[in-house]
């Protein structure tokens, strides 16, 4: 069966999810974005997707009507539909009766979608499932009182409502804020709730250790709610620029210094299938020292931008999802262990910002020509705009790492 990839947004988890399609299918996926809403020359610069922007679709009306019009310009195709942010993704499990009979997909209710996207509830709903959680406080910005709990710190200071944060912007605004002191606190809350945030923010104790005792997993849970894959990676080094904090720079997948891997995934999987999730989904994981258990930080309910390196090791993101919602094949489980290392930065950065020595030694054993895997580069998209943009985007690194505001532990 003959069908077409829509996707929606324009960052770079849609152009590796594009880059997936063309590397399965030879074919081109098409994207609706809205411009300067993101780093649009990841998907601006290419030859590997047909690109369409409309400034409406931050609003549900513009989104649906968005989706409408391009089913009318695709009449008689099935169309895989994919979100690359929670925005977008909150709108489709809202809108399953509205949508297009064509159009073919692969998410939960509107009511898991919202524990997830939204931290309070998240935290509250699942405090006591089989998953472990940071210390965790909560501060409403829609009421005039101060934050006047105990805290020990460091603590870490993110939004609940991560769809309207998001909508905002302003002078100092970061994506996760790490905070030294009661002075930093109540000028962070007095700086998000002056410039139009109104719903809750999450305060949780910053678990100690560098960025090497973070870890990622990406789950596929199918048609039928069932866990199909699962990945497990060590995070040796994060992003560093103030939107991009908590996002993987550098992972191994299939390596891990501390134990309890296969219990936690385990954990996980017991997780996804007990609350009935559907399609793809990124876990956030911090391992605590403390306690030697692995702690949650969020789950994103869609594919994360580092989730392109289980495409290497056998599970394209693109076929994965059109075998299960197109073709209606049946998928075994696998627990995908296979080392593979992804880096978004270069080796110099790397090299000189990883502070675990086995964790670099690890990845300087696997960085071999054609081995190191970066999503937004792939050998097949020609495109000489790109690939100056993508040398200029490496020399931006080292500046950005320099200068960052954010400390490791």
């Amino acid at each position: 069966m003959d069908f077409e990839v829509l996707i929606m947004g324009t960052d770079a988890n849609a152009y590796y999810m594009a880059r997936c399609y063309h590397e399965a299918y030879h074919k081109k996926a098409y994207l609706i974005g809205r411009k300067g809403h993101s780093i649009t020359p990841y998907t601006e610069l290419t030859n590997i997707l047909t690109l369409e922007y409309n400034q409406e679709i931050w609003t549900e009306k513009g989104f649906l009507k968005a989706l409408d019009d391009f089913q009318k310009k695709h009449p008689n195709k099935k169309i895989l539909l994919v979100s690359s942010n929670e925005t977008y993704a909150e709108f489709i499990a809202k809108n399953k009766k509205k949508l297009h009979k064509n159009y073919v997909y692969n998410y939960p209710d509107k009511e898991i979608i919202q524990n997830l996207i939204m931290k309070d509830k998240f935290y509250q709903t699942y405090q006591d499932s089989c998953l472990d959680f940071p210390k965790t406080y909560y501060y409403d910005c829609s009421q005039d009182r101060l934050f006047q709990d105990k805290l020990t710190y460091p603590i870490v200071v993110k939004p609940c409502n991560v769809i309207e944060y998001n909508h905002l912007d302003f002078e100092g605004k970061n994506k996760i804020y790490k905070l030294e002191n009661e002075g930093e606190l109540q000028e962070v809350l007095k700086r998000i709730k002056e410039n139009g945030y109104k719903s809750k923010l999450v305060i949780q104790e910053f678990i100690p250790g560098d960025d090497s005792h973070l870890f990622d997993a990406v789950v596929y849970c199918d048609r039928h709610k069932k866990v199909k894959l699962l990945s497990f990676a060590q995070i040796g080094l994060q992003e560093r620029s103030k939107n991009m904090v908590g996002n993987a720079a550098v992972l191994i997948n299939g390596y891990s210094e501390f134990p309890g891997v296969r219990e936690m995934a385990e954990n996980i999987k017991k997780f996804m299938e007990e609350i009935g999730y559907q399609g793809f989904a990124e876990f956030d994981m911090k391992y605590d020292v403390r306690d030697h258990r692995f702690k949650v930080l969020e789950i994103n309910a869609r594919q994360g931008r580092c989730s392109y390196y289980i495409t290497p090791i056998g599970a394209n993101l693109i076929q994965v999802l059109a075998d299960d919602v197109i073709y209606h094949k049946d998928m075994n489980y696998r627990f995908l262990d296979e080392k593979v290392l992804l880096s978004f930065v270069p080796k110099g950065v790397a090299k000189k910002y990883i502070k675990n020595k086995k964790f670099k030694k690890e990845m300087l054993r696997l960085w071999k020509p054609g081995k190191v895997v970066n999503p937004i580069r792939y050998s097949k998209d020609r495109n000489l705009k790109r690939q100056i943009f993508l040398f200029k985007r490496h020399v931006v690194y080292y500046r950005e790492y320099k200068n960052s505001y954010w400390t490791s532990d």
